[in-house]
Parts: structure tokens; sequence; C-alpha cells
């Protein structure tokens, strides 16, 4: 069914002093019935001409005014075309709200943000981790902050969020959060997803991020060294508790298993390969991509260390792992009575694996990238990036070597002419 439509400016009132400006109003007419309402701007009644529906003359007023009504002209155009599209009846009435946004409740930046990580949550080890979880949890709270400290609100439109938000938010998580380049980023990527949700249901019109630049800086990731490695092996632990965090940080360095991972392993993740070997066939955690993983000499040994544990004997655990948290704080004592000066954490011996056990060795980096659940090359690139620093600095020592042990030239001594004539 066609509905007519038609939209006519035109100025409302008359004075009787014809340089009082009265105001410009607009009519928006569909079948037939009108509705109408202020243009919020005024004119001398003298400089309108009511044919045209616009301001006469070429002077910098008139300009602005018919651009402006303009302007006007062409969102209510837009929103025609919308109500045309949607094939459905439409009143004067209708056009009218939607330009004013009235037909629309405005979509709340806090509220949408709290929804997404209530639903986050409740698809954690279904199609989350628990840890994407927190960092967005994390996200929320700064956001909310944020808006406290440097807006006063507790929430704001989403299509409030512009450029210069971002801008503030990033300085905000930098100098007032005191969070580093990197995590800052982070941060703001999490952000990212929430508006780019905006902008997807049209709660935004224009995305903000388009002109955001800012990329992650290199970071050096620690490992431990082979010698630092051994040491660590050859340790002795005489705490119980103690003995089961080294067991479970080495099982990591010849594994490459994040901690999670390796909390998460059963006995029914330990397979026979089709050539006898022992193999790990498991999902990380993260990122849900399958593993399979020989399991090295080292590994064998630990996990038939922990057959008899009780955990293990129910089927719990491959081998018994501590909390993260207490883990880490074992791994710093560890670090200390075996002189290594590196901020041990459970995460460092995925490094470990990655430089100094596979690659520095020889491995190939997409090998690696397999072992480790990489979906794409470029993580683990980065490692590739650490063993060629390394082999720069083994060389350069080499360097230092070959230099002491080259002989020097003797400087030739010169001759008495007195005694070499005999006098």
């Amino acid at each position: 069914m066609t509905q007519t439509f038609s939209l006519l400016f035109y100025i409302k009132g008359k004075c009787h002093n014809p340089f009082v400006p009265v105001p410009i109003y607009m009519r928006i007419t569909v079948d037939g019935k009108r509705s109408e309402m202020s243009t919020a701007r005024k004119i001398d009644p003298e400089k309108w001409d009511a044919k045209a529906g616009r301001m006469r003359g070429n002077t910098q007023e008139a300009s602005e005014l018919n651009h402006y009504l303009d302007m006007i002209r062409a969102k209510i155009n837009k929103i025609h075309y919308q109500f045309i599209e949607s094939e459905k009846p439409f009143t004067a009435r209708q056009i009218k709200e939607r330009y004013l946004q009235k037909d629309q409740r405005f979509k709340m930046l806090m509220e949408v943000f709290e929804e997404h990580n209530r639903q986050m949550k409740s698809l954690v080890g279904k199609e989350y981790a628990l840890g994407t979880w927190k960092r967005y949890n994390t996200t929320f709270k700064h956001t909310r902050e944020f808006l406290k400290t440097e807006y006063r609100r507790d929430d704001i439109p989403m299509m409030e969020v512009d450029l210069r938000f971002i801008n503030r938010f990033d300085y905000f998580l930098k100098f007032t959060k005191e969070c580093n380049h990197n995590s800052s980023l982070k941060y703001i990527n999490n952000f990212k997803k929430i508006i780019r949700m905006g902008v997807a249901n049209d709660w935004i019109q224009k995305d903000p991020f388009y002109n955001f630049k800012a990329k992650f800086k290199w970071v050096d990731r620690e490992y431990l060294t082979r010698e630092e490695l051994e040491r660590l092996i050859n340790y002795e632990v005489t705490v119980p508790r103690m003995g089961i965090v080294k067991d479970m940080f080495v099982f990591c360095c010849f594994t490459g298993l994040a901690y999670i991972d390796v909390k998460k392993l059963t006995p029914n993740n330990i397979v026979k390969h089709i050539d006898g070997s022992l193999w790990i066939q498991s999902a990380r955690q993260k990122t849900r991509s399958k593993l399979g993983i020989p399991l090295l000499p080292t590994a064998l040994e630990i996990i038939e260390k922990y057959e008899d544990h009780p955990k293990v004997v129910n089927g719990d655990c491959v081998i018994p792992v501590l909390s993260n948290q207490r883990s880490n704080a074992y791994l710093k004592e560890i670090a200390d009575i075996c002189g290594i000066t590196k901020h041990l954490t459970t995460h460092l011996a995925r490094h470990t694996f990655a430089t100094t056990v596979t690659l520095s060795n020889g491995v190939p980096i997409e090998t690696v990238g397999k072992l480790l659940g990489h979906r794409n090359l470029r993580a683990t690139q980065h490692y590739a990036k650490i063993v060629n620093k390394k082999v720069a600095d083994d060389m350069a020592a080499l360097k230092n070597v070959l230099n002491l042990r080259k002989p020097q030239k003797e400087t030739p001594r010169p001759q008495n002419r007195f005694l070499s004539s005999g006098e």
C-alpha cells in the first residue's frame, strides 16, 4: 500500500512589527494527516520565502539557516525511507517521534556491558574461560569508576561514546589506575567489543574506534636458560607441597601446558600414539584449540611419580596441583633457593618450553606453534624473536672469547746500535 508523504517548513504566528522574529515550524503530512513541530529557529518574516520554505538571499545568515533546514529535511527523508523499507503502515506522528527519538529508549553503556558480562559468566567452561570473564569484569569496574570520576555519572547512552571518550579512558587507565601500556590496551580492546556490539545493533551511528590507533609494545618474555632449568630440576625439595609445585612447573616446562590446562588434565587425556608413545590429547582452556603433545621422558617421570596419589587414583588429575596463587608463592621461594633471579611464575614454564626446550633445540616454529595450541603463527614468532636475540648474544660472547684467544702481535724491540756493532 502506497502512502502519501510531504514535508513543509513555514513560519508560525505574525507580529505587527515586521522586524520581530517568528518561529519556523516543520509540518509532516502522511495520507493527509499532519504532525507539526518547531525547528528551534526564528526568522524575520520579511526575509522568509513561503513558497520555497527557505530564507531569501545569499547572506551568511541565510546560508547557515537554509543549511540547517536542509539537514532536518534529509533526516526526515531518511526516516521516511526506513518506514517504507519496513513495509509497515506508518503515520506522520511516528515519523516525528522517530526524529525526536521518542520511539526508542537509548541503550545505556553500563547496562549493555553488565548484560554482556552476565551472559559471558553463564558460558564459562562452555565457550569462555574463567580468566576471560574476569578480565571483562575488571574492565567493567574500570569503566564504571571512570564514568564516576570523569563524568560524575553512573551511566551514559552508548551514542555519547566518541573518540574523545576513548582517549580519556585510555589516559585514566594509565594515569589513575597505573596500568602499563599493554595492560591498558587489553582493557581498551575489551571495551571495544561492547562498543562494536552497539554499532552492529544501530545503537551507535558511527564507530568511535575508527580513528583510534594503538599497538602493543614489544615485551621480552622471561624464560629459564638450560643451566637454570637443570639447576631447578636437580634441586632436592624436602617440603612435600613445595615438591608438588616444583614438579608441576617442570612438567609444564616439558609439555608447554598452561597452569589451567595442567589442572584440568585427567588420565583420559593421556593416550597411546600409533607408534606406541604416550601423548597428551586435550584442548586449551583459553582458546579451545586442540592439543597433541608427545610426552618427553622428564614429563613421563613426573606422571609416574604421582601414579599412587589419591587424586590421581580417583581419576581427578594426572598430577596434583595447588592453587595458582599458592604455586607462584612457592615458585618465588624455589627461585631464591636455586639462585634464579627471574620472576618465576607458572606461566614462565610455558615460555621455557617454547624457547629453551624446543626452538633452541631446532624444533621448527610451525611444530612449536602446534604444540602450544596457537591458532596462528604470529603468536609463536614472538618466541622465535627471543631465541634469535639469544643467538645474537651468544655469538657476541663467542666473538669476545675468540678475540681473547687471538695471539697478540709482538711489537719489534728497537735494536741498540752500539751492541749490534760490537762496540
